[in-house]
């Protein structure tokens, strides 16, 4: 009579124990537990030791962290209809657990779908000029579009990366081309700006030594001291009768008053 009592009672103890382990849920602080009672929307737990009501209640639980979603490779031709590969990285987390669960089936997947779809659409209505100079610029659009198309479902889009961009071999050649004449270009400018200083000078100088009594000699003098301190040999230099002519007047007026005084 006492042994049958006994094993009742270990029956009820476990059914308890059962019903009690059932009821505990326990969620981290990164977690909401979405409750639903008997199929209807309850209400949403916060973190730490939670009760629900077994066989009524159902709790699913969903994560608040962000989320690092890659975007793979998609085909795209852009506005000036060359096809390239371009692949992103998309950084979303859900704001609102109940909407995550109710107003879309798997809120990951329809996440990466639309993220697929808008990178198409959006470089596609691009030049590939502007996809490779203006990427901050696209970046900020998609993220904008992908924000807005999510909300709906609970899902803020914090911000979108494109991070590689595939270009075909024709096209590297043709731009690596391009680069090499835009170089080539600036080279000559340069270049031609320098000649064009360099002959301003000159003729500053020229202007200066044309209306300067005896800078014209200095500066002759001036080159034949440093084309004889490179090398001893001989060398013969043209002589420019305006140097000469400061000495010339100089003894004829000497010989001048030689003859004046010998006349008197």
């Amino acid at each position: 009579m006492g042994l049958p009592m006994s094993i009742g009672w270990i029956v009820v103890l476990a059914l308890v124990v059962i019903i009690i382990v059932s009821a505990v849920r326990i969620l981290y602080e990164y977690e909401r537990g979405v409750v639903f009672r008997l199929g209807r929307f309850s209400n949403v737990k916060g973190a730490g030791l939670r009760f629900i009501i077994p066989g009524i209640d159902k709790m699913i639980k969903i994560s608040l962290r962000t989320i690092a979603m890659d975007v793979p490779p998609q085909d795209v031709i852009t506005k000036d209809n060359v096809s390239i590969k371009v692949n992103a990285v998309l950084y979303f987390r859900v704001v609102s657990p109940e909407k995550s669960l109710i107003e879309v089936e798997n809120y990951l997947y329809a996440t990466s779908q639309l993220a697929q779809t808008s990178l198409r659409s959006v470089l596609g209505q691009s030049d590939l000029d502007q996809l490779l100079a203006e990427r901050d610029q696209l970046n900020q659009h998609l993220q904008q579009l992908l924000d807005r198309q999510t909300d709906p479902w609970g899902v803020k889009v914090s911000n979108v990366e494109i991070k590689h961009v595939d270009l075909p071999v024709e096209m590297q050649r043709a731009m690596a081309r391009q680069a090499e004449a835009e170089r080539e270009r600036r080279s000559k400018v340069i270049h031609a700006e320098g000649e064009f200083q360099a002959s301003k000078k000159l003729a500053d100088a020229a202007r200066i030594l044309s209306t300067e009594e005896g800078a014209l000699q200095l500066r002759f003098l001036q080159t034949l001291t440093e084309v004889s301190a490179e090398k001893n040999s001989t060398i013969i230099f043209p002589l420019p009768i305006d140097l000469l002519r400061p000495f010339m007047d100089k003894a004829q007026k000497t010989v001048e008053k030689i003859e004046k005084s010998s006349n008197t």
